[in-house]
């Protein structure tokens, strides 16, 4: 009797054991299909256009096709996979514009990524091109390890590999460079 007993009771305990494995399998399912939520974009907004406004004047205008919000991240940051064009607008109402074919913004650290076809043409006429180019808002800093064209408002040109200057490029550093520039006498 004793024997059938504990047989019996390890039928059972194989029975359970086996049932919580097969009850595992569908948890693991729905877990992936809730990670895979959270690998989506939070939300998705197409043709935006976006003011920032300060003391009830404009100083900025973002405009973009596409965003694709992933603040639900560890690291959360903003995608524009189509692109962006951005207007500046100083104290004295003049523009300064940023294009890009792609671009991704870092909420964190303030960083902005703009890849593909970068294009800064400042209110006095000076355009700056490249391939990739980085701004850090805070630091009011951009910089680059890429290739970039310069023509600054006086018709000096300026190519090179790698800079950084501030946003108002008043400061510019770059790594190596040739170019055309004119001195004053």
């Amino acid at each position: 009797m004793i024997i059938k007993n504990s047989f019996f009771y390890k039928s059972i305990a194989v029975c359970l054991f086996t049932a919580m494995l097969f009850a595992c399998e569908g948890n693991l399912k729905d877990v992936k299909e809730m990670e895979k939520d959270f690998l989506e974009p939070q939300s998705k907004v197409y043709e935006l256009n976006l003011f920032y406004t300060d003391s009830g004047s404009v100083k900025a205008n973002l405009r973009s096709p596409e965003m694709l919000d992933y603040s639900n991240r560890e690291f959360p940051f903003r995608e524009f996979p189509q692109g962006i064009e951005l207007d500046f607008f100083e104290i004295d109402s003049s523009k300064n514009t940023i294009t890009s074919d792609y671009a991704i913004q870092y909420l964190e650290t303030g960083l902005i990524d703009l890849r593909k076809n970068v294009k800064i043409v400042t209110s006095d006429s000076t355009i700056l091109t490249g391939p990739q180019l980085y701004w850090d808002q805070q630091q009011e800093w951009l910089f680059t390890d890429y290739k970039y064209n310069l023509q600054l408002s006086n018709g000096a040109r300026n190519e090179g590999e790698g800079f950084d200057a501030d946003q108002k490029f008043t400061t510019f550093n770059s790594r190596s460079n040739t170019g055309i520039q004119y001195i004053p006498d």
